[in-house]
């Protein structure tokens, strides 16, 4: 089959072979976004999130204590609502550098809670740095400015809420710690 799709792809170029290496190329860049698609879906997935011990016992034992686990609407935001982009670039740069925490798990250097903790704020540094980054886009899928009424807000976030917006500042500027605790030896800004 291989030979023959090979002589197809063969022919001069005047006789169609970009044609063909365009279709190859085209129907190469589908398989990977489909298949980087199914990927991304089974690893979103909250199971996939805490299949590993020091995140079950970590991590995920603390959201399941906030207001994004358990709140009055129902509405949960899940490991990937928060860190994991919904575009495909962002998306793929996202799932290329969590690799390197699956990678750490196998090694040994993060695999129990308290390998996690030691390396936590370095962690933590870096994610916050990413969210900085993207302006905290994805807390803004949830948490726009713009939709904010913050008369029904409760006093402090009244006040601080407009002086953020007018200050460019995002949510990750002032909301660390608020689904996970800030790790040991952090000092704040």
């Amino acid at each position: 089959m291989f030979a023959r799709i090979k002589r197809w792809l063969a022919p001069s170029w005047s006789k169609g072979g970009a044609l063909g290496l365009l279709f190859v190329g085209a129907a190469a860049m589908a398989v990977f976004y489909g298949g980087f698609t199914v990927f991304a879906q089974y690893t979103n997935r909250l199971e996939f999130c805490i299949s590993c011990h020091e995140m079950e016992t970590g991590p995920y034992a603390e959201y399941k204590k906030t207001i994004h686990y358990s709140n009055r609407t129902g509405v949960r935001a899940e490991c990937a609502d928060c860190h994991v982009p919904k575009e495909f670039g962002p998306k793929l740069v996202a799932k290329v550098w969590a690799a390197k925490d699956v990678w750490h798990h196998l090694l040994g250097t993060i695999d129990t809670k308290e390998k996690f903790e030691e390396h936590r704020l370095d962690m933590a540094k870096r994610v916050w740095a990413t969210m900085a980054s993207t302006g905290s886009r994805e807390c803004r899928n949830c948490h726009a400015f713009g939709a904010m009424n913050l008369e029904e807000q409760g006093r402090r976030a009244k006040v601080k809420h407009p002086q953020a917006m007018q200050e460019g500042k995002t949510c990750i500027d002032c909301h660390k710690g608020i689904v996970h605790e800030l790790p040991q030896g952090y000092e704040g800004d």
